[in-house]
């Protein structure tokens, strides 16, 4: 039985007293055993992420940027390993694995450029004399706690930054899946990442509310569902931190009546079962104008029948588990729950199996029609994959049921008409919005985060956003006298 402990000041640990399972979706199998980290091994990485912090602030930032383009050529050589591991604890298919270690990659490419992103501002002679300029310094230690559905890309969304800038990291992963976190930590080692700087730390509530509560601790990046991020918001800032904290999603795609319905369907099928449903931007609500639902149905039902699903380390698989069996009960009895308010089940993937897998955690494409918006499977994220289907009469119906909901992370609008699409981007309240694309996750120059209660904090994950927020702005006036007046000055200084 593997045994996976934390990795701090550069190495791997001795076991923690306590220890979690760790699963393969798709066989069921226990694989390994996960460390939990007490309260004081937390405090141990701190105090050595502290003391590692000063020497690694005072290297240039072209020197930190070198060694992440360093570590950006690591990954890439060993990307086939890194994307068979987020399979085996995730379940994701392969090719997907190895597309969320290119969206992670994306960010390391950006905070490569660390030397440009730092550069403050400079205004000579603001007064007589005086002149005036801005610094961007870092924090000190900071943390991030990931969720399961992308071990590697939301920590790549978090670190590369973070220590680009000057700090260092304490990272929290997923138990259900730390595997490729405990990879990425090697593998920035041997790109020459000093020690303390990037520290894995593998645990449950113990672990998390101890980054929450640290004194030493000066900012917290979360990715999660609501009432955890809503939670770690509250707790972390409490208690003086910066948090940037990413909750769950309900995002619609609104498909109007003139939209290239192949497209659209196309879309859907990626957006809605990818990954078995489990992404934060996966669309699990079409509100279809007018008669387009009709249609829609017709196109989309059987390429849902028709989906590959299996494990994900077998070629030509389109959807592969559930993360964990708790999951699979719980996504099923959403399922249930549509039944029994009255949508209508056109595919039901409860019927599912998948040969020599039984023990698996699968579940096939699940789609509802007729959903309404006081349903279960309307208001709640579900996190599996199951679409529901909500007819609406026009567009102004379609953007009210969107601005109403509780979340707002992420929207799609389908359409051929420049003026609805142009209208539904200036009016809807959410925080990413594709048109024609079903996914709308930035690039990492720009970047990501929802509105409302998909998004506790003020500041969005990577981009120019994650520069500002893993660092804290000095402003400096100087004045350089020739000699001195000799007398006080009481009024408020003003630039002469």
């Amino acid at each position: 039985m593997q045994q996976i402990n934390h990795y701090i000041n550069g190495q791997h640990t001795q076991p923690s007293a306590r220890n979690a399972a760790v699963f393969e979706p798709a066989t069921g199998e226990h694989k390994a055993n996960v460390s939990l980290a007490s309260a004081l091994e937390v405090d141990a990485a701190i105090e050595l992420a502290k003391k590692a912090h000063g020497p690694w602030s005072e290297m240039t930032p072209l020197n930190r940027a070198r060694i992440l383009f360093k570590f950006k050529a690591l990954v890439e050589a060993n990307m086939d390993e890194l994307a068979a591991m987020i399979t085996r604890e995730h379940g994701k298919v392969l090719d997907d694995a190895k597309g969320e270690i290119v969206r992670g990659l994306e960010v390391v490419e950006f905070a490569c450029g660390i030397p440009h992103l730092l550069k403050g501002e400079h205004t000579e002679q603001v007064g007589g004399g005086v002149d005036a300029w801005t610094l961007n310094q870092s924090l000190g230690v900071v943390a991030g706690i990931a969720p399961f559905n992308f071990p590697v890309m939301v920590p790549m969304w978090m670190f590369p930054i973070a220590i680009a800038a000057g700090n260092t990291f304490i990272m929290k992963p997923s138990e259900k899946d730390p595997t490729s976190v405990m990879r990425m930590a090697e593998l920035l080692t041997e790109a020459g990442l000093p020690d303390g700087v990037f520290n894995v730390v593998n645990g449950d509530k113990e672990a998390v509310d101890t980054l929450l509560t640290h004194k030493d601790i000066q900012a917290v990046s979360f990715v999660g569902s609501t009432p955890i991020a809503e939670y770690i918001y509250q707790t972390a800032a409490a208690h003086g931190k910066r948090v940037q904290a990413l909750g769950g999603a309900k995002n619609h795609m609104l498909l109007m009546p003139d939209a290239d319905l192949d497209q659209a369907v196309s879309a859907l099928m990626g957006a809605a079962y990818g990954s078995a449903g489990e992404r934060c931007m996966a669309i699990s609500v079409v509100l279809a104008v007018g008669d387009v639902g009709d249609a829609l149905v017709e196109k989309l039902l059987p390429q849902i029948q028709a989906l590959k699903v299996g494990n994900g380390l077998e070629g030509e698989m389109e959807m592969g588990p559930l993360i964990s069996a708790q999951h699979l009960a719980k996504v099923r009895s959403y399922v249930d729950k549509g039944v029994s308010e009255g949508a209508t089940l056109l595919a039901d993937g409860r019927q599912l199996t998948v040969a020599d897998h039984e023990q698996g955690y699968f579940l096939g494409g699940c789609l509802f029609d007729h959903v309404t918006p006081e349903m279960t499977i309307y208001k709640e994220e579900i996190f599996g994959p199951v679409l529901a289907i909500v007819r609406v009469k026009d567009y102004a119906e379609a953007l009210t049921l969107i601005n109403e909901h509780e979340f707002g992370n992420g929207t799609a609008i389908f359409t051929q008409s420049g003026e609805a699409a142009r209208h539904f981007c200036h009016h809807v309240q959410v925080g990413m919005v594709g048109v024609n694309v079903p996914i709308p996750v930035p690039m990492a120059f720009h970047s990501f985060g929802g509105w409302k209660r998909s998004l506790f904090g003020p500041l969005h994950m990577h981009g120019p956003d994650g520069v500002r927020f893993y660092t804290k702005r000095k402003a400096i006036t100087a004045r350089w006298p020739k000699g001195n007046s000799g007398q006080a000055e009481f009024v408020m200084p003003t630039m002469k």
